[in-house]
């Protein structure tokens, strides 16, 4: 039988020069680079204060999370993984860049206009020399996206988000801003979007009478026009390659979430009302209004979850979950509730751990973390791999093959993930926070070596936890090991750069001649 090219003047070829074309055209394709479909995908979903204890795949007992319990039960749960700091930028900045404390530009939670007074709004801008991973994946040809909270410099400084990788930024760039749910904008990249022409403050208080929810809700909710603008991106985009951040802005105060969310929960729940005295916004039903907020949050993972589905990108995306820091911190002295309203005992938001936001202690900095990648992250899975938000950088590098720049702070946990290997030689995890009285956290293996109050007049000593065996961080060691404190120090001389923007002297350790 003839075999006939189409397109040939019908000259015959014979079976073997099939089977020869047929093998030039496998190996032809096996050099060919890699397609859309065949790239990885990387949704990365960041909760804001959301503690450890918050989540039913946590432990929690009152809030239903059944969306990121699912994540869980499809990927992999951390249970030592910790947040770049124990605060919203710094931690942000130290995800963005691989760079922990020690090296991170942005080391607190600075407005931009004390250092550029031409910016009424922002946080201190990463500088133009800052890589962020983003910019990697961009210039991988992959589409970058970011719905949420930004808080790393205002729109046309040198942090902007949109020179810093992404392609889209859509939501607050202004942690500021985001103190409130009803806001009087959003931003698209540069353009100012109006979303409230009545918005509502983040801050107020009702010092008498009745505290009324609908005093303080507005006409347009900033987190639903988040949540629909990633959806649009993941439809647009979901022919190509992609990266999408996710930095949602629940539960973090006021809490502002809206009425139908509040009435899931029991009224019996709240015996008294919030009045705005430890800062933000009043609230009738507290309790209720904040497991509102973490319920909505993971309504819109499981709304990322179904988009993912539909379009039939599930199985070659890696979703990533995580919070910045940890829950809510006390509020003034003498105050009934936490920061905003927050009750954090009743909902064990800590799960026994020491210290809230703002501490380096476990209660500050240990946060959720979730990976799925089906068929590559085993399911179900539970990992105690101590890490940490600087390893994201080189570990999604990896995750998509691209290559990462020297000079990062974070170890690569894809072979973790994947179950490839352990990370048997951890590099040291540390913070130094010159916020909330000024702290420094050195964590060596199972130990954990902490110093407080360095900006006061009389800096604490050394603290030495054995967290394998004391996690609540309650049994100081300090004075049977000195031989850590001695490496923690060693290590923090080492690896600390002075920070003119956001400084800190830590006793015994000079940088300042680097």
């Amino acid at each position: 039988m003839k075999r006939i090219i189409p397109g040939e003047t019908g000259r015959p070829i014979t079976g073997k020069q099939i089977v020869r074309m047929g093998i030039f055209l496998l190996l032809l394709t096996a050099t060919l680079p890699a397609t859309a479909a065949e790239k990885l995908n990387v949704v990365f979903i960041l909760a804001d204060d959301l503690g450890w204890g918050e989540l039913g795949c946590y432990g929690q007992k009152k809030i239903p999370t059944p969306n990121i319990d699912r994540l869980a039960a499809q990927g992999m749960r951390f249970t030592q993984h910790y947040s770049g700091a124990p605060v919203c930028a710094p931690s942000r900045c130290v995800l963005m860049t691989g760079k922990h404390l020690g090296h991170a530009e942005v080391r607190g939670n600075q407005q931009a206009k004390k250092t550029f007074p031409e910016f009424d709004e922002g946080q201190h801008p990463l500088t133009e020399q800052a890589v962020t991973f983003v910019q990697l994946f961009q210039k991988a040809g992959y589409a970058t996206g970011a719905m949420g909270k930004w808080g790393l410099g205002p729109v046309g400084s040198t942090g902007d988000p949109g020179r810093k990788g992404f392609d889209l930024f859509f939501g607050y760039n202004c942690q500021s801003v985001a103190h409130s749910y009803y806001p009087p904008h959003v931003w698209r990249n540069s353009e100012k979007v109006t979303i409230n022409t009545k918005p509502i403050p983040g801050h107020a208080k009702v010092a008498e009478g009745e505290v009324k929810l609908e005093d303080w809700i507005g006409e347009t909710h900033a987190p639903k026009l988040m949540i629909a603008e990633a959806e649009k991106f993941l439809e647009a985009n979901q022919a190509k390659p992609f990266f999408l951040y996710l930095p949602f802005i629940e539960p973090h105060v006021a809490m502002h979430p809206p009425r139908e969310s509040v009435e899931r929960f029991p009224a019996e729940w709240d015996t008294e009302v919030y009045r705005g005295d430890s800062g933000y916004l009043p609230h009738p039903r507290p309790r209720a209004g904040y497991a509102a907020m973490i319920s909505d949050l993971d309504g819109y993972v499981g709304r990322v979850l179904a988009a993912l589905d539909r379009f039939q990108l599930t199985d070659r995306t890696l979703v990533v979950f995580s919070s910045d820091n940890g829950a809510t911190h006390a509020g003034p002295k003498g105050t009934r509730f936490h920061i905003g309203g927050a009750d954090t005992d009743f909902f064990n938001s800590t799960a026994g751990l020491r210290g809230y936001k703002g501490s380096v202690y476990e209660g500050g900095i240990r946060v959720p973390m979730i990976a799925r990648l089906p068929g590559q992250i085993a399911a179900g899975a539970v990992n105690a791999t101590p890490s940490y938000f600087a390893d994201w950088f080189p570990t999604l590098c990896a995750a998509a093959g691209l290559n990462a720049p020297a000079g990062l702070d974070g170890d690569n946990l894809w072979p973790v993930l994947t179950g490839q290997a352990t990370l048997a030689d951890r590099k040291p995890m540390l913070w130094v926070f010159p916020e909330y009285g000024g702290q420094v956290a050195v964590r060596l293996g199972d130990f954990k070596l902490v110093r407080q109050n360095l900006k006061t007049k009389s800096p604490g000593p050394w603290e030495v936890y054995d967290l394998a065996k004391d996690i609540a961080e309650a049994h100081d060691l300090a004075a049977s090991r000195p031989d850590l404190i001695r490496e923690a120090e060693t290590i923090l001389r080492r690896d600390v750069s002075p920070n003119a923007v956001f400084p800190l002297a830590i006793p015994g350790i000079d940088v300042t001649g680097r």
